[in-house]
């Protein structure tokens, strides 16, 4: 993460997740509000969703992994430097123990949504510890930083922490679409806000570079900070309305007789389901 595209990487991958979050919670909240469309999205469906979104957060992960240690300038899994005497780039270590609790969080909620193993809940708790593990981390990452640099890390503090305390609220409330589309937009902030990172500590070539020391650059980035928030929820909302709006369109255009053949088809899912 030493530069513009190892920020760049990392922010693109919250950006996904949290879109995505956001279109399935909306959809899913919005078919359940539909009395007409009943259990459309049955638990088989409902599985499968799970299952693909687990496998690509996996994937992210164990994609951010090799390219913090594999990239020209990484520790080729070397922790420590023998000939030198000191730790291999710890920056780059960190950096891939964070994407290792995200791909244990995947890994686990294969493992519950595939086999039946463990409680559902169980797949919430372990990605609110990944999220924790990830605060964690930067809260211990930014020793004899200059003093922005210092600054625009403990911003991205405040999103990982309300991801990690919503995350562990599912637990124990689970399909409520506030907490769920509110977690979807902290993601969505974590990924603007590593892009932004970027831009500020590693400006691609050709842009002027940020004065660190300048307390004037505090104020700003800290107001622009809240534009990050903003328009996190503002995105959040703008997908929920879109989904609903398609669900409703999807039911007036729906014949009669589709509707009871539907309302058959969900009566044998549901039969299935219990099964």
């Amino acid at each position: 993460m030493g530069n513009f595209k190892g920020h760049a990487l990392p922010g693109s991958f919250f950006l996904i997740t949290g879109l995505w979050w956001a279109g399935k919670f909306s959809l899913c909240y919005a078919l359940r509000r539909s009395r007409s469309m009943g259990r459309l999205a049955s638990k088989v469906v409902q599985r499968r969703v799970e299952v693909c979104e687990a496998s690509v957060i996996l994937a992210f992960s164990v994609i951010g992994m090799l390219a913090e240690q594999f990239v020209s300038d990484g520790p080729q899994l070397h922790l420590y430097d023998y000939a030198e005497h000191h730790w291999d780039r710890l920056m780059n270590w960190q950096h891939a123990t964070m994407y290792l609790f995200f791909a244990l969080a995947g890994a686990g909620s294969l493992a519950i949504h595939l086999t039946d193993a463990a409680p559902l809940a169980l797949d919430r708790l372990l990605l609110g510890i990944a999220f924790s593990t990830e605060g964690f981390l930067f809260f211990y990452h930014l020793h004899g930083r200059a003093m922005l640099d210092v600054h625009v890390h403990q911003l991205l503090l405040y999103a990982i922490v309300g991801g990690a305390f919503t995350s562990v609220l599912e637990v124990f409330h689970r399909g409520n679409v506030v907490l769920e589309l509110l977690r979807a937009a902290l993601c969505v902030l974590q990924g603007s806000w590593f892009w932004q990172i970027g831009f500020v500590l590693y400006p691609p070539s050709g842009s002027a570079e940020w004065d660190l020391k300048d307390p004037n650059n505090m104020m700003f980035i800290t107001m622009c900070y809240c534009w990050h928030l903003a328009c996190a929820l503002l995105i959040a909302g703008l997908v929920y309305s879109i989904m609903s709006w398609l669900v409703r369109s999807r039911i007036r255009k729906m014949p009669t007789m589709e509707m009871g053949l539907l309302k058959s088809r969900e009566r044998e899912q549901e039969s299935e389901d219990e099964m």
